[in-house]
């Protein structure tokens, strides 16, 4: 069983969409995008610096950008169906949910246009930021955020979490971290999916009536339970809620592990995913397409895994709330 993995904000790197407009028809694909995005993604993605593609009004929309490029390429006109299944981290939701048909292009940039300026907005009222939390005891790094009021925003698997508050807290956590812990200070604007986030909700929701959200063709998993969306308005919901409530990507992979999934797909820009399935779903073959030039093996790689037959009793259907 396949399935397709949507990467979110901090995996992008200067130039990294360079190479993919040599492909037929991805910059007028990506020009189109850019109307929707109110940005040049063209010139982002390809001469931009880091500092530059790293602010969120700008990185949101050019990573839901690339997936949708890189999508178009390698699945043509071809529609996935819900023996495949779709999910993204964080911002790459949106990207997961225009893939698998719960969006259409237009409304997953306008959702993301709406989503990187609110958070923007969000993030500039009280300074705050996130750090990554390496290894520990698990009760002890959640105890220890507790005690300095962070929240986990990300569970992310494989040992990793993501702490978020505002600096003066991050600053506490990084000077008294838990025992055999690491913390990370992340390039980021503020304390994404949490609290701090809560006129970014508003700003989603005020979008909402002019949005057409569809039933999903392909499995889609939402990052709030790991469990599958049971139809486009829940998905929208889901979506809308996400920027203040914490990512649970380790639910994810722990469904696709239940689900059955053999191989994992990442679309770019790629390699975050495939990184942390490789400890998150030991085992699992994975793919991360990078460049033009992993296309055919992407198809190579979907085809054969799209033939691998899940479990009897693997709920491939079922729906969940999110």
């Amino acid at each position: 069983m396949l399935a397709i993995l949507c990467p979110g904000q901090g995996s992008q790197t200067p130039g990294f969409l360079t190479p993919w407009l040599d492909l037929p028809g991805v910059r007028e694909h990506l020009e189109a995008l850019s109307d929707a995005a109110g940005v040049d993604l063209v010139r982002h993605g390809t001469v931009s610096d880091e500092d530059t593609i790293r602010d969120t009004a700008v990185a949101q929309p050019l990573i839901v950008a690339a997936g949708l490029v890189a999508a178009r390429a390698l699945l043509g006109d071809t529609s996935l169906t819900s023996a495949t299944v779709v999910a993204g981290h964080s911002v790459g939701e949106l990207t997961a949910s225009a893939v698998a048909g719960a969006l259409s292009e237009r409304d997953a940039v306008t959702l993301v246009r709406t989503r990187a300026s609110a958070m923007a907005t969000a993030a500039a009222v009280t300074p705050t930021g996130m750090s990554a939390v390496l290894g520990g005891d698990p009760e002890e790094v959640a105890a220890t955020l507790e005690r300095l009021g962070l929240t986990a925003a990300n569970a992310n698997g494989g040992g990793q979490i993501v702490a978020a508050g505002t600096l003066e807290q991050l600053a506490e956590l990084a000077a008294d971290p838990p025992a055999k812990a690491r913390v990370i200070p992340l390039k980021v604007a503020g304390a994404f999916h949490t609290e701090h986030m809560a006129s970014a909700v508003e700003a989603l929701e005020a979008l909402r009536p002019s949005l057409s959200p569809a039933e999903p063709l392909a499995t889609l998993l939402s990052n709030y339970d790991g469990e599958p969306v049971a139809s486009g308005e829940t998905n929208l919901d889901s979506l809308i809620a996400q920027v203040s409530r914490p990512v649970r990507w380790d639910l994810c992979m722990q469904r696709l592990l239940d689900m059955g999934v053999s191989g994992v797909l990442e679309l770019p820009p790629a390699g975050t995913l495939t990184g942390l399935a490789k400890r998150g779903m030991r085992g699992t073959a994975s793919l991360a397409v990078k460049a033009p030039e992993d296309l055919a093996a992407a198809r190579e790689f979907m085809e054969e895994h799209s033939r691998t037959a899940p479990p009897a009793d693997a709920p491939i259907a079922a729906k969940g709330t999110a």
